[in-house]
């Protein structure tokens, strides 16, 4: 019987999903690129930090941290004070695809992760441009 691997497996666990969130969060902070999505952010970015661990160790398929605290998710609920339009999209997808690159995420689980990234950073829009 095999085992198939969850994408959180593959990311490599919490350690390197730690990583990669810290070095999205590293790069909002730092890359002027960035300063539309990071001025949604409050000055101390460590509790954003860990809500966006806790979510995507169960978006990937691990540990549902996110629903153990705090409930269902709601994402769109909970982004629409932000206005989210296609700068602040694309920003974000920026940021977290050098954040993948910068931990060492490539090849066809890079591809998958920027698709269902996409996907959902497209649903969060509630702006028009």
């Amino acid at each position: 019987m095999s085992h198939q691997k969850t994408t959180y497996e593959l990311i490599g666990g919490a350690e390197k999903l730690r990583e990669l969130v810290d070095r999205f969060y590293d790069l909002m902070a730092l890359e002027p690129a960035y300063a539309g999505i990071r001025a949604m952010h409050p000055q101390d970015l460590n509790i954003s930090g860990d809500k966006l661990f806790m979510f995507l160790s169960g978006w990937t398929g691990g540990p549902d941290l996110f629903v153990e605290k705090y409930g269902h998710p709601r994402l769109k609920a909970r982004h629409l004070p932000f206005p989210i339009g296609i700068s602040e999209r694309d920003q974000w997808l920026q940021c977290m695809r050098q954040a993948m690159k910068d931990v060492g995420i490539t090849g066809l689980l890079f591809e998958r992760l920027m698709q269902s990234f996409f996907t959902t950073a497209d649903w969060m829009r509630n702006q028009a441009g």
